[in-house]
C-alpha cells in the first residue's frame, strides 16, 4: 500500500534508530518543520529522508536523481530562531521504497516534495550466531583501528548488540561508507544479507587501515549538523 510523504532529500543515507540532528534554512524545509511541529502527536512527525545519487539534482533529474530506499524521520526537538531557521533532532524510524514524487509546479525550490512510498517489512532472514560474533569482532576492531589512527587510542564505545538486527544497522549506521556503499546495506532484503554484507565491508576497511594507514573520509563521519 503507498503512502503519501513530504520527501527531504540529502546527501547521506539515514538508517532506522540513528538520531540525527539537522540545521534547517531553506524556507521550503522550514515550512515542513511548522507543518510537523502543528502536529500535537510526536509520532505523527514523521517525513521520508532519501540519498540524492552523487552529482544528481532532484530539480533538474526528477525522481531518477534520487536511491529508490529511504527511511523515515520522526521529529524529535526543535529548537526555532528569529529569522526562521531551525534546528532539529530527528531519528530515523522505518524504511521506505519510492515509488514516485511530485515536483511542486512552477519554481521546484518554492516548496517541500511530496512522495508516494511503500514501507518495508524488517525480516530477520536465517539465524546466525557465528556470523553475529564474527561482525561484532570485526566492528570493534574497526572502532579500535580509528581510535588509534584519529586519537592514538581505542574509541570507547559500547558493546555492539547481540540482536542480529539491531547489530546490523548499528555497523550500517557507525561505518564511514561513500553513500552507494551505505545504500546496499540499508536496501538489504533482511538482517542476515545485511550483516553478510557489513562483514565484507568490515574486512576490507580493516585491512586498507592496517596495511595503509588509510582512513575512511572521516568528516562525514564527525560531521555534527547537516545543512539541507
Amino acid at each position: 500500500m503507498l503512502t503519501s510523504l513530504p520527501l527531504f532529500p540529502l546527501n547521506a543515507a539515514l538508517v532506522p534508530g540513528l538520531v540525527l540532528p539537522l540545521h534547517i534554512f531553506e524556507p521550503r524545509y522550514c515550512r515542513l518543520v511548522e507543518e510537523l511541529l502543528a502536529n500535537p502527536d510526536e509520532a505523527g512527525r514523521e517525513f521520508g529522508m532519501i540519498a540524492v545519487r552523487d552529482g544528481h539534482r532532484v530539480e533538474t533529474g526528477g525522481i531518477s536523481a534520487l536511491y529508490d530506499i529511504g527511511t523515515t524521520a520522526i521529529l524529535r526537538e526543535s529548537t526555532a530562531y528569529d529569522d526562521g531557521r531551525y534546528d532539529i533532532v530527528t531519528t530515523g524510524s522505518r524504511r521506505f521504497r519510492l515509488d514516485s514524487i511530485v515536483l511542486p509546479p512552477g519554481d521546484p525550490t518554492a516548496s517541500f516534495i511530496e512522495a508516494e512510498v511503500e514501507f518495508l517489512d524488517e525480516p530477520v532472514g536465517e539465524s546466525s550466531p557465528d556470523l553475529v560474533r564474527q561482525v561484532s569482532r570485526l566492528f570493534s576492531q574497526y572502532r579500535a583501528l580509528l581510535g588509534q589512527q584519529m586519537f592514538g587510542e581505542n574509541l570507547l564505545t559500547p558493546s555492539a548488540p547481540e540482536d542480529q538486527a539491531a547489530l546490523a544497522y548499528v555497523v550500517t549506521a557507525a561505518m564511514v561508507l561513500p553513500v552507494a556503499e551505505r545504500q546496499v546495506l540499508l536496501g538489504a532484503s533482511d538482517s542476515r544479507t545485511r550483516l553478510l554484507e557489513a562483514r565484507r565491508l568490515l574486512i576490507r576497511e580493516n585491512g586498507l587501515i592496517l596495511e595503509l594507514s588509510c582512513l575512511p573520509a572521516l568528516d562525514v563521519a564527525s560531521a555534527g549538523f547537516c545543512p539541507n
